[in-house]
């Protein structure tokens, strides 16, 4: 797999992550925790493609 490919791979990923946190927030009876900890992957996503792309 390309760097390129790597990094687009990764927004991907943070892209979809994004979707389930809104959706989460919004659904009655999810755990702030859980909110949290997706918040948390996503943020580790943000700083991998920062450190890849050179940012």
């Amino acid at each position: 797999m390309s760097l390129g490919s790597h990094i687009e791979e990764l927004k991907r990923k943070h892209q979809d992550l994004s979707a389930k946190v809104d959706q989460a927030q919004r659904a009655p009876g999810v755990s702030t925790l859980d909110v949290a900890e997706m918040k948390k992957q996503k943020l580790r996503l943000k700083e991998e493609i920062a450190r890849l792309s050179g940012v």
